[in-house]
C-alpha cells in the first residue's frame, strides 16, 4: 500500500501545525499574577476540578451534536425515495 503523504509531506504538515500552536501559545503575554504565583505541587492533579467540568462538557456537547446529525442522516435515508429522482441520476 501506497501512503497518501510522503515523509516530506508530513514534515511539512507537522512544521504547519506546530507553527500555529506555538503563535497562538506566544501570542498573549503572561499576566503579573501568573508570574508571581507559587509553583504547582508535585502530587497536586495535572487536571483541576474546573479544567475536568469543561472537558467532560465539551464532550458531551460534540456528543449530542454527532448523535444529532446522525440521526437526521439515518432519518433522511430511510424514507421513500421518489422513483423518478432515480432516473435522473
Amino acid at each position: 500500500q501506497d501512503s497518501p503523504l510522503k515523509a516530506v509531506q508530513m514534515l511539512w504538515v507537522n512544521l504547519i501545525m506546530d507553527t500555529f500552536a506555538s503563535l497562538a501559545l506566544a501570542t498573549e503575554p503572561p499576566t503579573e499574577a501568573l508570574l508571581l504565583r507559587k509553583p504547582y505541587g508535585r502530587n497536586k492533579p495535572l487536571i483541576s476540578r474546573t479544567m475536568l467540568k469543561n472537558i467532560l462538557g465539551h464532550a458531551a456537547y460534540q456528543l449530542v451534536i454527532i448523535f444529532t446529525l446522525l440521526f437526521v442522516a439515518l432519518q433522511r435515508d430511510q424514507r421513500p425515495q421518489d422513483p423518478r429522482r432515480e432516473e435522473r441520476l
